[in-house]
């Protein structure tokens, strides 16, 4: 493995780790808000159990994720150096402000964590909310960062030479609303479907139902709601690459010609010799459709570009293809739970309900991976879109594939750790935080 590629999969194995902890800070304090709403306005002490049971998750992820979240800052810099270096100083506000995002979301949830029965409930309960409203808005600031990357702005880059700088427009180039949007909806997506699949397997085992079909109604309505509503904010965020990217489009989906009446690709095996898709479905005009509301608008191909600045055909294609087939995955499951919620109340009650979503589990996040698979490697080759190309941004000191060995050690005993304790979370359901069971003891503050 050469430095180039162990430099990359470091990055691309930290970030595939690290935003799963980011997107479960981002959404899981609300659904802790949500319950401790519930709590405070019926006085059931099931919600309270479940408002502590989902807070103690909330401060083991949050945990894993200040650390990983800290390695990643560390590698940009020693893997990447040029490209801090020239890139530091004009997108490092969001950076700046995401950090203080974080120290208000820590603040907030030691608040919460150990405020009950000491502060005034309402501030309690605020206390949660501006932890998930922190960890939000520090989700979405480091997604404007990385937006700069695909749409650099808010300097002139003139001989060579990064000058008259404006870290504002940085920070709101025209990539970040978009990808901000996106991003935010598919945490809520992703989260919502691993929670409630996670509480529909517990249903299914029979143990502590009632507190687990509590549970199960929070996660899933954010979840059906944001697998709803993901279609639009991928139509803006695919809007935005037609305009912005037009070459990553075309990876997506693997268009090799330009032409009018362009044709929207589902599936298929990319042939990149022959520049075609082998057993697809092709679907006339719907491409040019879904980018310019017009079937026979022209559509720019991989053949408008140069060879030397095409991304990875089959793997941005793959990743796309993947991410909508989770994604309509999801939506048709939101789809049965509508139906069942309006008109077959019967089958929220059946244990083939509850399997479809405990099969669902992991595809809001294999979604979410695919996704961001399809923004980082759809940018290649260039770290800094049309400016830097990542080859040339590298680190010159030999021996990268050994760090990519002991970071990826590292995250592997993270998970570990991680999976160790979540798990002795819910085994501690029974005695600590459901008031139903005949073993619960009620913790002290």
């Amino acid at each position: 493995m050469d430095d180039f590629i162990a430099a990359r999969s470091q990055m691309a194995m930290s970030l595939a780790f690290h935003i799963i902890f980011s997107c479960v800070g981002m959404v899981m304090p609300f659904m802790m808000a949500i319950a401790h709403y519930k709590y405070l306005t019926t006085k059931k002490e099931i919600y309270k159990g479940l408002t502590k049971a989902w807070s103690k998750g909330v401060a083991i992820l949050f945990a894993t994720g200040a650390v990983s979240g800290t390695m990643l800052s560390f590698e940009l810099g020693l893997l990447f150096p040029k490209f801090m270096e020239h890139a530091g100083p004009i997108f490092g506000m969001p950076f700046s402000l995401e950090g203080t995002a974080f120290f208000i979301e820590a603040i907030a949830l030691g608040f919460f964590l150990y405020g009950w029965d000491k502060f005034n409930k309402w501030f309690h309960w605020f206390c949660g909310v501006i932890v998930g409203i922190s960890g939000l808005a520090s989700g979405i600031l480091v997604v404007a960062a990385n937006a700069w990357m695909n749409s650099p702005s808010g300097f002139d880059f003139i001989n060579g030479e990064y000058l008259n700088i404006d870290p504002v427009k940085a920070m709101f180039n025209a990539a970040w609303f978009s990808q901000g949007l996106h991003m935010t909806i598919a945490a809520f997506c992703a989260t919502g479907f691993a929670v409630s699949g996670l509480h529909a397997f517990l249903i299914l085992r029979g143990k502590n139902v009632n507190f687990h079909k509590e549970a199960f109604k929070i996660s899933s309505v954010l979840a059906i709601v944001a697998a709803l509503i993901s279609p639009m904010s991928g139509d803006i965020s695919a809007k935005d690459v037609a305009k912005r990217q037009p070459i990553k489009l075309a990876a997506m989906e693997a268009h090799f010609k330009t032409e009018k009446n362009a044709e929207f690709v589902l599936g298929g095996i990319v042939n990149e010799k022959e520049q075609k898709v082998d057993y697809a479905i092709k679907v006339p005009g719907l491409l040019s459709f879904l980018v310019h509301s017009d079937f026979h608008t022209e559509v720019k191909g991989l053949d408008a570009f140069p060879k030397d600045e095409w991304p990875p055909v089959p793997i941005v294609h793959y990743a796309f293809q993947t991410m909508i087939t989770f994604g309509m995955l999801m939506m048709g499951i939101a789809a049965i739970y509508l139906i069942a919620h309006f008109f077959k109340k019967e089958w929220l009650t059946q244990s083939w309900f509850y399997k479809l979503f405990m099969i669902a589990t992991p595809f809001g996040y294999i979604a979410l991976e695919a996704g961001w698979t399809v923004t980082e490697v759809g940018r290649q080759p260039w770290i800094i879109y049309g400016i830097l190309r990542t080859m040339d941004s590298i680190t010159p000191m030999p021996g990268i594939q050994y760090s990519f060995y002991i970071f990826t050690f590292v995250f592997i005993t993270l998970s570990i750790i991680l999976v160790f304790l979540m798990n002795r979370q819910i085994q501690m359901v029974a005695k600590l935080y459901d008031p139903e069971d005949p073993n619960y003891k009620s913790e002290k503050h």
